[in-house]
């Protein structure tokens, strides 16, 4: 074998080597992201199974009765416009703050402080939810009774550092040099900050808001200590306690009556399907929040 011949020999071996690396690692991650689908697949297969059969006309229009005869319709209304309204009044709180956080924290604030602000949204992002809900009971209702607007306060806390990175992360994304041309033209910084840079960023905070409201909506503990003391009826007065569907599943799923068992889990694929909707509308607004940046069609 000449001298030249084994580098050439070593070089190849290197390259199949590699190449059956590569092809190792794409196995792996391909495998990784069917578990992944497959789990999801069936949780929402086992819901849907489960409360499928009770998804009718009755679900969305009465209200539940846990002493009801046999065959006597019932259902989760009083709960399905309790979380509209709760989730609405936390999005209502939220959202202003955090995408005003954000443009302070990546816009205006000194690197020094927008570091420290940044780990505290991080850390208040990782706080359970639990801990908030006991938070804001001691705050806010203790002595003072419970309310939806308590538990939308609750939730919109829980909510607030979900928006303000995620606004953060696409406002990093707008080009310095748009931002250069405005000032060089002679706009003030909050103005460049609200023709110039926002404008491109609306697709990327609405994704993360759609995120947000999503992640909230299916919060169990900070509505036990705000707006767990609801009636059955109809309400939209957030200045008193009202159902929400991950409450109707949590009392639902205590009783002995199997048909409750049942609606319990149709409200918890009412929750999956919002989920599922906000997901899609998120993805939507970052397709076009992407293409904006980048100019592709």
């Amino acid at each position: 074998m000449s001298a030249s011949a084994a580098p050439d020999l070593f070089r190849s071996e290197r390259i199949r080597r590699r190449r059956a690396v590569n092809r190792l690692v794409e196995l792996l991650a391909t495998a990784a992201a069917l578990l992944a689908v497959a789990v999801l697949a069936i949780v929402v297969g086992s819901v849907a199974k489960r409360g499928a059969g009770a998804l009718n006309w009755d679900f969305f229009t009465k209200t539940p009765d846990f002493a009801a005869l046999p065959g006597q319709p019932t259902g989760a209304a009083n709960a399905i416009v309790g979380t509209l309204v709760i989730v609405g009044l936390a999005v209502l709180m939220a959202l202003p703050v955090g995408i005003l956080s954000a443009i302070y924290l990546n816009e205006l604030a000194p690197r020094r402080v927008a570091n420290v602000l940044t780990l505290a949204l991080d850390v208040l992002n990782g706080i359970p939810a639990i801990v908030l809900g006991i938070f804001v009971f001691v705050l806010v209702v203790n002595g003072h009774g419970q309310a939806a607007w308590k538990a939308s306060f609750a939730l919109a806390i829980l909510m607030l550092p979900l928006v303000a990175r995620a606004t953060q992360e696409v406002l990093a994304l707008v080009p310095n040099s748009f931002r250069e041309a405005s000032l060089a033209l002679g706009a003030a910084k909050w103005r460049t900050t609200l023709s110039v840079v926002l404008p491109q960023t609306l697709g990327g905070i609405v994704t993360g808001a759609t995120l947000a409201t999503a992640r909230i909506a299916g919060e169990t503990a900070p509505l036990l200590f705000t707006s767990s003391l609801a009636g059955n009826a109809i309400s939209h007065d957030p200045r008193e306690p009202l159902s929400s569907l991950p409450l109707f599943i949590f009392t639902s799923a205590e009783q002995a009556d199997p048909k409750l068992h049942e609606q319990a889990w149709a409200a918890a694929l009412v929750l999956i399907g919002f989920v599922l909707v906000a997901s899609l509308i998120a993805r939507a607004f970052a397709a076009r929040s992407r293409q904006r940046l980048t100019g592709e069609r």
